[in-house]
């Protein structure tokens, strides 16, 4: 049986466009582009992970705000569940730590870049509600 892994994604607006990052070389699925975000902890809600992860990873202070979307997708290395919400960066600039590229895009942009399946769903649901 493959391991579960929960993990949330934050999709950050700014002026009207998404923060996208890009995976590094080293990390599982590299190169590919996903919301920054990460795994929720034992006893923690997904919204203070996502805090949690965004202060960790890039250094600056988000609101999380309502949840864009849920989905379960099959890796070879286990069964991804991965919410993602809308947020809003309240403090800092996203700093790399470890991605290895981030990107502002308009939502009818995002599919100029080659996602990481679980944010697929999210990435098509941006699409259609910001068009």
């Amino acid at each position: 049986m493959k391991k579960e892994i929960f993990v949330v994604g934050a999709v950050i607006w700014e002026d009207e466009k998404v923060l996208c990052a890009q995976r590094g070389p080293e990390k599982s699925l590299p190169y590919l582009w996903e919301f920054p975000g990460g795994k929720i902890e034992k006893n923690e809600a997904p919204q203070e992970a996502l805090k949690r992860e965004i202060r960790e990873e890039m250094h600056c202070e988000v609101e999380v705000g309502e949840q864009l979307e849920h989905t379960v997708y099959e890796y070879d290395f286990g069964i991804v569940h991965l919410t993602t919400f809308h947020c809003r960066l309240l403090n800092g600039t996203p700093v790399l730590t470890e991605h290895n590229e981030i990107k502002w895009l308009f939502p009818h942009e995002l599919n100029t870049l080659e996602w990481a399946p679980a944010d697929v769903p999210a990435v098509e649901a941006l699409r259609k509600i910001r068009n």
